[in-house]
C-alpha cells in the first residue's frame, strides 16, 4: 500500500472499522473508545456476512442501461483495466493481466465479435517499472484471443481519467457512441465518468453477481465478504464523488 492508498483506510469500509476497532482498544478506558471499538467490531461482523455484502453489490449492478440508444448506436468498444499480475518467467518477474482485467476483456471480445466493432483499451501504469495496463491487455488480446485493439489508452490512473482520456482519443477518430465494458459492480460509476464527457454511453458489464440467498450459511462470517464490501463501498463512494465532480 501506497502513501496513496492510506486515505482509503480512513474512508472505506471495513478497513475503517479495523482502524476505529484498534483505536477504541487503545482508548478502552474512556467512553469514546468503547464506543468505537464496538462500533468497530460490530462492522466488522456485520460485513462479513455473505447476505449483507451480496446486497450491497448486488444494488450497484442492477438497472445499468445496457440497450443502446435508438438513432445513436456505439461505434466502438472501450474495455476498462482492472489490475495487473506478477508472474515468473526465466527466472524474471513479468507483468501479466489480473483476473479483474481478464475478465473484462473476454466479455469486451465477446461483444467485438458479436458486434464488428474496434476495441480501445484503457489503464495506465499501475507502479513504476511495470507496463501500463493498456498495453498488457493488449498483448493479451493479441497472444491469447488473436484480438488487435485499435487504440490505447496508457495514461489514466482512475477511472474518471479513462473516461476522460478515452474520450479525448475517440472523439479524434469521429466516434461518439461506445460501449463501456468492466466489472458489473464498478460499472455505475464509469458510466457516470464516460457521460461526464458528453458521449452516449451503452453499458456492457461482464456477468453481474448473483444476489445470495437467505439462509444459515450466508448469515455466518465470511473473510471473503470484507472484500466484496470493500469492492461495494469502494464503489457507492465513488459514486457520490463523481456525483458532485460531475
Amino acid at each position: 500500500m501506497s502513501l496513496a492508498d492510506l486515505p482509503t483506510v480512513f474512508i472505506v469500509p471495513p478497513l475503517n472499522c479495523l482502524v476505529a476497532a484498534c483505536v477504541g482498544a487503545v482508548w478502552h478506558r474512556r467512553r469514546v473508545g468503547r464506543v468505537l471499538l464496538a462500533a468497530g467490531l460490530m462492522g466488522l461482523v456485520v460485513l462479513s456476512l455473505p447476505l449483507v455484502s451480496g446486497a450491497l453489490l448486488g444494488a450497484l449492478e442492477r438497472g445499468l442501461p445496457e440497450v443502446a440508444a435508438p438513432g445513436d448506436p456505439p461505434q466502438a468498444i472501450v474495455i476498462l483495466s482492472g489490475d495487473e499480475s506478477e508472474t515468473e518467467l526465466d527466472g524474471r518477474t513479468s507483468f501479466i493481466v489480473g483476473h479483474l482485467t481478464l475478465e473484462r476483456e473476454v466479455a469486451g471480445i465477446r461483444l467485438a465479435r458479436r458486434t464488428g466493432l474496434p476495441i480501445l483499451v484503457s489503464g495506465g501504469q499501475i507502479r513504476p517499472g511495470s507496463p501500463s495496463l493498456a498495453a498488457l491487455m493488449d498483448s493479451s488480446l493479441r497472444d491469447d484471443f488473436g484480438i488487435e485493439p485499435a487504440w490505447l489508452e496508457e495514461r489514466s490512473e482512475d477511472t474518471w481519467q479513462n473516461a476522460q482520456r478515452s474520450a479525448f482519443i475517440l472523439r479524434n477518430a469521429g466516434i461518439s457512441s461506445v460501449y463501456v465494458v468492466t466489472s458489473a459492480w464498478h460499472m455505475r460509476r464509469a458510466l457516470m465518468a464516460f457521460h461526464a464527457t458528453g458521449l452516449t454511453v451503452t453499458a456492457a458489464p461482464t456477468d453481474p453477481d448473483r444476489a445470495p440467498p437467505v439462509s444459515l450459511r450466508n448469515l455466518l462470517p465470511h473473510v471473503s465478504s470484507w472484500q466484496t464490501s470493500y469492492y461495494a463501498f469502494h464503489e457507492w463512494i465513488g459514486c457520490a464523488w463523481y456525483a458532485l465532480r460531475g
